[in-house]
């Protein structure tokens, strides 16, 4: 898979390597386009989780990161969590969560539309 802005290394769980590859390839081509429309780099602070990880770092059970149908991004102002959900509207992504330092956003076709805080 060709991505403009990441590599697939960015999206590994910490405890298992390569397993950016378990990523949804539909899922990076639209983060890749959102990160385009935004205009400033994405800083992935988390993407897929082995099932280990994802309960160290106190995710739920049904976490859209443990398919490869998710990413969090960090952000550090409102004018930059601004830019990256606009972009990630107009990417057509239609589940996203906003929290104090990052932006979840996820693409899992089992899982409503939905915009939530954290």
């Amino acid at each position: 898979m060709n991505l403009k802005y990441f590599s697939l290394s960015e999206f590994e769980s910490p405890d298992l390597p390569n397993s950016g590859e378990k990523m949804d390839p539909q899922f990076l081509s639209m983060l890749d386009n959102a990160r385009d429309i935004a205009g400033i780099s994405f800083k992935i602070t988390s993407g897929y989780r082995s099932k280990e990880h994802n309960a160290k770092v106190g995710g739920v059970s049904n976490s859209s990161h443990l398919l490869g149908y998710a990413a969090d991004i960090s952000a550090s102002s409102g004018s930059e969590r601004w830019q990256i959900v606009k972009a990630l509207i107009e990417a057509k992504f239609t589940r996203i969560g906003i929290a104090k330092s990052f932006i979840h956003v996820d693409n899992d076709p089992n899982k409503n539309s939905a915009i939530w805080t954290y």
